[in-house]
């Protein structure tokens, strides 16, 4: 009777045998090292431990890292939270980020001295036209819709009192919907209706405000 082969606690276990095994783990490696450097952006940041000009650009490299890495794997990621608890990693700042897809200076942007001028009113006016009427067109992917909401977003928040405006958190929801969307997913039908009604509730909004009229819109 042959005894079972020894187990050599010093050989280095292998986690792939072919090169496409190796490419899918190389690529959820960098996808766990992506998540926890984020995490670590984000608390460094809210510590004042960089500036928000350091802050930015390695945060939207950051991001954009993460989405490539998706499209790389995509079978293996499901969803951020399935991969997050798959391998038992707690970085609740990482997680709000990139559910988000924003940099915390756009989600968080102080106003500027030029937020409320002729220009960026005309600009931020112009944004939210061209995604209603996107929305009217019967556009609905995610590709299609999540950069236009990303350009009004960066716009809408610069403008002073905004972080107190109820349109504000309308459009950071309706932005982590669609951010934790695959590009070619759609929205229904139900959630274009509520997303335009949203929308306008909040363009609504934000001429009251530009016009000195701060109670609730009906």
């Amino acid at each position: 009777m042959s005894l079972p082969h020894a187990l050599n606690l010093d050989e280095e276990v292998r986690l792939y045998t072919t090169n496409s095994q190796r490419e899918k783990v190389e690529s959820m490696s960098t996808l766990f090292g992506i998540i926890v450097a984020l995490d670590y952006l984000e608390r460094a940041y809210v510590r004042d431990s960089i500036t928000a000009s350091q802050y930015t650009p390695a945060c939207m490299k950051l991001l954009a890292q993460y989405k490539t890495m998706l499209k790389l794997i995509p079978e293996e990621v499901p969803s951020l939270e399935a991969f997050m608890r798959r391998y038992n990693m707690d970085f609740p700042a990482a997680a709000h980020r990139l559910a988000l897809g924003l940099p915390a200076t756009t989600e968080h942007s102080a106003a500027s001295s030029s937020s409320s001028s002729p220009q960026r009113v005309a600009e931020t006016t112009q944004n939210f036209i061209t995604f209603m009427d996107a929305l009217r067109l019967e556009m609905r992917a995610k590709d299609q819709l999540h950069p236009l909401l990303t350009e009004l977003m960066d716009g809408y928040s610069k403008f002073e009192g905004s972080q107190a405006w109820e349109g504000r958190a309308k459009i950071v929801g309706w932005l982590i919907v669609l951010n934790g969307m695959k590009a070619s997913e759609v929205l229904s039908d139900e959630q274009v209706r509520q997303m335009l009604f949203d929308i306008e509730r909040a363009y609504n909004e934000f001429f009251r405000s530009l016009s000195g009229k701060s109670a609730p819109i009906t």
